[in-house]
């Protein structure tokens, strides 16, 4: 007779406590990722693999865990295992669209994201994530869609507000911009973000009302003394208007930080050109050409060689810029000019037809070339 073999009790026992542990430890891990412990959360994410190897928390943890440690394609490895085993797992979806995110790579983030509103198309956040991917894949119509979706659900959501002032930014709607970018203000005006203000002072500086413009970057100053698109903002918008002298305290206090700066080098320099600081705009000039090639640098010399009279020289700056800038009709009015000065009409006709052979209807240039024939 065959003898029956024993149940192996203890190794079911084993497996049952094993098993028992799995809560415990997803919890900690969890707790330790909250608490930023990264490593120590990973460790306790993998000994739950060890008894579940598909486990969907553990998978998550540790994609949760790669990605806050920026190893995206790590992260990415761990939420398709996860969604493998567990497809529709919304945790593991919203890692994996976040990863494709930060990676730039937004039609894939948008597929994600777009599966998870299947399952939850009330949650704003992913609403908005998806509306801004969008916004980067230059999609307008269906960015516009999603975040005006979310701001049905949460009327004064600030990353659609922010979101939606962007996307019509990014199309040059400047008025619709400002408009969003303004109920953000109006909505946190006491604790607004500094990024609002820069983009609302931006929008006016977009369409010329710089006075306004103004208050807005100032108020940006109060919050952020040294802040970059402050100073910058508002020393273009004192260029706007004329008031050289204010934007060459805001120019300079940028190169104070960033001396090598030849943009601002050059708008430095052409303050002081339109102030009549004429050796002063040189220097200036010059040590944006020390940097690198500037073409607006090259522009600034031309033109100081035409107020000084050394018309020849400035003719032979503002043709070499013609080459790489062939439609820029502000180069020929100046070459004409200074031809006109010189006294060859014939030269300066020349280059006005020179420019309207191109097939460009420019008014000063129609105007100029009227005059001189």
């Amino acid at each position: 007779m065959r003898k029956e073999e024993p149940i192996n009790i203890s190794r079911d026992t084993d497996t049952r406590v094993e098993e028992s542990l799995v809560p415990d430890l997803s919890k900690r891990g969890y707790q330790l990722l909250k608490e930023n412990y990264i490593e120590r959360a990973m460790e306790c994410f993998s000994e739950i693999l060890e008894i579940d190897e598909t486990n969907n928390y553990a998978l998550v943890g540790l994609g949760d865990a790669s990605r806050k440690k920026h190893r995206y394609r790590e992260a990415i490895a761990f939420y398709q295992k996860c969604l493998a085993h567990h497809p529709g797992n919304n945790y593991a979806l919203f890692g994996l669209a976040d990863c494709y995110k930060a990676l730039n790579q937004y039609p894939q983030a948008i597929e994600i994201w777009e599966q998870y509103l299947e399952h939850d198309d009330r949650n704003v956040t992913v609403l908005t994530r998806v509306a801004d991917a969008y916004r980067k894949e230059k999609n307008f119509r269906r960015s516009k869609e999603i975040y005006d979706r979310a701001l049905e659900l949460e009327p004064d959501n600030a990353y659609a507000l922010i979101g939606l002032g962007h996307l019509h930014y990014d199309f040059r709607e400047y008025q619709h911009a400002l408009a969003y970018w303004s109920r953000m203000f109006e909505a946190h005006e006491g604790n607004v973000d500094i990024r609002v203000l820069t983009s609302i002072g931006n929008c006016h500086r977009k369409l010329k009302t710089y006075r306004e413009g103004v208050s807005y970057f100032e108020l940006a100053l109060e919050l952020e003394p040294g802040n970059f698109y402050a100073l910058f903002g508002l020393a273009d918008c004192y260029r706007g208007m004329d008031e050289h002298e204010s934007s060459l305290v805001y120019w300079k206090r940028i190169l104070d930080k960033d001396p090598n700066n030849k943009v601002i080098l050059t708008r430095t320099g052409d303050a002081y050109r339109h102030l009549g600081d004429l050796d002063r705009a040189e220097s200036f000039y010059r040590r944006a050409l020390n940097i690198e090639f500037d073409e607006y640098a090259i522009l600034g010399l031309a033109l100081i060689n035409k107020s000084r009279g050394n018309y020849t020289e400035a003719i032979e700056s503002l043709r070499s810029l013609l080459k790489n800038d062939v439609k820029n009709h502000r180069l020929y009015t100046e070459i004409a000019e200074c031809y006109v000065k010189i006294g060859d009409k014939h030269a300066a006709v020349e280059i006005l037809a020179e420019f309207q052979r191109l097939g460009i209807r420019n008014g000063y240039v129609s105007d100029m070339l009227h005059r001189l024939k």
